[in-house]
């Protein structure tokens, strides 16, 4: 199957745009990817010509187009529903989804306070109260997911949630935010995949700057 379209932002910064690419890489679905910066003050129009959100990730299929990180990759597990997106258990997968839509809609302080910088030099950031409470949580997600399954990540072989928390990894690591070793250890395996190096390399090779996630 082909004619699947990945519309993705700055692969620096966009977290959105890195989750369904995750998925998408790591499970070896073949796609295009299309990366639309959004370095401009306004927003880049080229993404609105696309988009009906404005925004990215945006999955184009043929003459169907799906926006929005997890919606992305629901669709792409019903289109390859071999490729281990999501686990096979149905519990299992009931968690993952649990965890997946709580990444999507939770966590506001930490996005705020600490946006996806993938090109940061790690350095130690002191937070609020509030970013140490979703920090906390998401520790929490973790070791249970890792202590039900018995890892190497959340639901065993590396899933949808896994994508959806990759961004994360980025976060905890450039802003040294955690010091858990079983946190420390989960992170060094998602670090340690191919997708993730590939977006990484890529997002170092990037020229644009967006001073307001600079922090």
């Amino acid at each position: 199957m082909t004619g699947l379209t990945l519309y993705v932002g700055n692969k620096n910064y966009s977290s959105w745009s890195m989750r369904p690419w995750m998925a998408m890489t790591t499970a070896g679905i073949d796609f295009e990817d299309v990366v639309i910066p959004f370095d401009f003050a306004a927003g880049n129009p080229e993404i609105r010509a696309i988009s009906p959100t404005g925004r990215v990730p945006l999955l184009r299929h043929g003459d169907l187009i799906v926006w929005e990180s997890l919606a992305i990759i629901e669709y792409v597990a019903e289109l390859y529903p071999d490729a281990g997106l999501w686990p096979a258990d149905r519990q299992a997968r009931a968690r993952a989804r649990s965890y997946s839509m709580e990444m999507l809609s939770g966590f506001r302080a930490l996005r705020g306070a600490c946006p996806m910088n993938v090109r940061r030099p790690k350095q130690a950031l002191d937070v609020a109260a509030d970013v140490r409470a979703d920090i906390a949580r998401i520790e929490q997600i973790w070791k249970q997911a890792l202590a039900q399954s018995g890892g190497p990540f959340l639901f065993g072989s590396f899933s949808a949630a896994d994508a959806m928390y990759a961004p994360v990894v980025n976060r905890f690591d450039v802003y040294d935010l955690v010091a858990d070793p079983e946190s420390v250890g989960y992170m060094e395996r998602v670090k340690a995949l191919p997708a993730f190096r590939k977006w990484e390399a890529a997002a170092r090779a990037e020229p644009w700057v967006v001073p307001e996630d600079e922090v």
